[in-house]
């Protein structure tokens, strides 16, 4: 008996990485009980860092090692977007003040367990489908031993690869040009035109042939004409490569700030700072019921 559960405990160490997190459902599921999971944390081979939830321990958990333990062992649709995705790619240093959250973007509820880990900063989960179509992520881009010889970083529907860690592991993440459409989709609440507008303006290398597919296939009036909007400030070489013809920006007016100024271009509301003069003057505001 000690030679067979000296078998399960190796084998369990080439299926769990160190520091990578499942649950006791995928424990089971590799025929690990109950009984041996309470012996395995008894030992110390295992912790727990909450209820339900096990690791061989490596330092402090990150959440970085939680959204790929979601990605590759649990095979959660989720993926790392929006300001997040930008800051990690590398257009964060010209900002005021760290992040003090992780976005994340899935097609699926993830468990209630995740918002309970010992990490910062605090994990924020949208909803990946909210207006662009879901994702297909080839099997190998989640797995811990084959994605890097899969076919490089880049995958479907605006999502790529960002090797993380010691040993590589793929950590999936939006690129920039889907990444700024999932900030966008957050103002005015949870973001600001300011914010916006400073990506923007460090948004010089977005690529035509991968924006053109996102903002064909993005269902949000409001992201595509604030995309337009800033595009337009900033004036990228790039938006010259964009065809305006086959993206539907809806009609009608959009009131996103309430008693701000009408853009005569997008008939969106914007902050007065961030109005264009209409002629000689400025155009008017709506009401929130325009």
């Amino acid at each position: 008996m000690a030679i067979q559960n000296s078998e399960k405990l190796n084998h369990l160490g080439h299926l769990l990485p160190e520091g990578l997190l499942v649950d006791a459902a995928w424990l089971e599921k590799q025929s690990y009980s109950r009984a041996l999971r309470s012996q395995y944390v008894a030992s110390g081979w295992l912790e727990q860092p909450v209820r339900g939830v096990f690791r061989r321990p490596r330092g402090e958990v990150s959440w970085e090692q939680a959204v790929i333990s979601l990605q590759t062992l649990l095979e959660y649709p989720v993926s790392v977007g929006g300001r997040t995705a930008l800051e990690l790619q590398g257009y964060a240093h010209y900002l005021p003040y760290a992040q003090l959250q992780v976005h994340l973007y899935s097609d699926a509820k993830l468990p209630g367990w995740v918002y309970k880990l010992p990490i910062e900063p605090e994990l924020v989960v949208h909803n990946r489908q909210r207006f662009l179509p879901a994702v297909e992520v080839p099997s190998w881009a989640t797995s811990l031993t084959e994605s890097s010889a899969g076919g490089g970083n880049a995958l479907p529907g605006g999502l790529r690869i960002s090797p993380w860690g010691h040993w590589n592991w793929p950590l999936i993440v939006s690129t920039p040009e889907r990444a700024f459409l999932e900030y966008l989709d957050e103002l005015p609440n949870r973001a600001t035109f300011h914010m916006a507008d400073t990506f923007m303006e460090g948004l010089g290398n977005l690529r035509p042939r991968h924006l053109q597919p996102l903002l064909e296939a993005t269902r949000s009036i409001k992201v595509k004409r604030l995309f337009f909007f800033f595009a337009d400030r900033q004036r990228h070489a790039w938006l010259k490569w964009i065809d305006r013809s086959r993206i539907d920006l809806g009609s009608g007016k959009r009131m996103l700030v309430k008693g701000g100024v009408l853009d005569p271009a997008y008939q969106i509301t914007v902050p007065a700072e961030f109005a264009r003069e209409e002629g000689n003057g400025i155009s008017r505001s709506i009401s929130p019921s325009g």
